[in-house]
């Protein structure tokens, strides 16, 4: 049975006894990758993975146990020391308009009106250390800064550019395709982010439920490093039905977005996720998160990939913009236009014109329950 883990100052909390409806997930195991024939079982697996539920677990990615818990601790410390009036000091200048580089405060969202509930989700992101951002931090980030980059450039050549190879094969395009979309030295907005949703009392669960509605998204892959506290749900593309996402020991969580999908018009299943209340064994703690989101460069259109056999066979030839005759939008109109969605101040839990609201011609959002 998995105990709690020491973590420097940090420890896991150990994981719920409750019995969830977990979801049955793929497992890509990086083990197989340096072979032509591993990575072709590698990409028949990742098609499953795509098509059916969005989520999959990663093993074998020779990142080590021990770095991914320097970064939870790196994360604790920057909550636990760091005082409110420090972290408001790195709240992005055009937050509202869909900056998002820096601390975001808890409290932007309404989520019971009765009781005037806000959300109690803080965030940091750190983007790219490739030259195009501006690395002006609080100090419980500054000091560890060289340890955050190199831990960040190694998800790309360890995880993602993997990732993005085995998807070319399955899609039947060159290696190097996917790839040469999302190197780490050209401008896109890639973020390592420390996250932070602080608990409710059991009665504040009871009322809410849900601690974030069911959304997607907006890049390629994201990564969920794993931490105990059962609180994930996925939504299958193929059933509809809500599973609970279980931690595994040494794999990260990987799902896919919504630049995938449009890039394959919708070949590629942009993941419907939310976050629900913890089981009541695990509602005494806050739920810390250690995540990266991976975007194509900033200057891709987001036209469907016209190059691949499989999505010409299999009639995925025009996305939601093509279809509609709407300008297709490069990545970092994509990006800034949800992001400023997501941003929304003030917004009420169930407020339909949010929950609908078209962020540029041709698209509609969704929320899920």
């Amino acid at each position: 049975m998995p105990v709690p883990v020491e973590l420097g100052a940090y420890n896991y909390v150990a994981e719920t006894k409750e019995d969830l409806d977990w979801a049955d997930l793929v497992t890509i195991d990086l083990s197989l990758y340096s072979t032509p024939e591993g990575r072709k079982q590698l990409a028949h697996n990742l098609i499953k993975a795509v098509r059916e539920d969005g989520f999959f677990y990663v093993k074998n990615f020779n990142i080590s146990q021990e770095r991914v818990n320097r970064q939870f601790w790196i994360g604790k410390q920057f909550y636990e020391t760091t005082p409110l009036e420090e972290k408001l000091k790195h709240v992005p200048e055009g937050l509202d308009n869909g900056a998002f580089n820096g601390y975001v405060p808890a409290g932007r969202r309404i989520l019971d009106v009765e009781s005037g509930l806000r959300d109690r989700v803080e965030v940091y992101n750190i983007p790219k250390f490739n030259g195009d951002f501006k690395h002006a931090h609080p100090p419980a980030i500054t000091e560890h800064l060289p340890e955050i980059e190199e831990f960040a450039r190694s998800l790309h050549s360890e995880i993602l550019d993997p990732l993005h190879t085995i998807l070319a094969i399955a899609l039947e395009l060159p290696e190097d395709y996917l790839r040469n979309l999302h190197t780490y030295e050209k401008k896109s907005e890639d973020h390592l982010r420390y996250m932070k949703y602080g608990k409710f009392s059991p009665e504040e669960n009871e009322k809410l439920g849900l601690w974030g509605r069911g959304h997607t998204d907006l890049g390629s892959f994201t990564l969920l490093f794993r931490q105990p506290v059962a609180a994930l749900q996925i939504r299958n593309h193929i059933t509809g039905e809500w599973k609970w996402v279980k931690p595994q020991d040494g794999t990260v969580t990987v799902n896919t977005c919504d630049a995938l999908n449009l890039l394959t018009a919708g070949y590629v299943r942009s993941t419907i996720h939310r976050v629900h209340s913890p089981p009541k064994d695990q509602q005494h703690v806050d739920r810390l998160g250690l995540l990266y989101f991976s975007r194509p460069h900033n200057d891709v259109k987001l036209a469907t990939i016209k190059e691949s056999p499989v999505l010409q066979r299999e009639g995925f030839t025009q996305n939601a913009f093509e279809a509609s005759g709407n300008p297709v939008p490069t990545m970092e109109e994509w990006t800034f236009a949800k992001q400023k969605w997501q941003r929304t101040k003030n917004v009420v839990r169930g407020d339909p014109k949010f929950e609908t609201a078209q962020i540029l011609p041709g698209w509609n959002e969704k929320v899920y329950t």
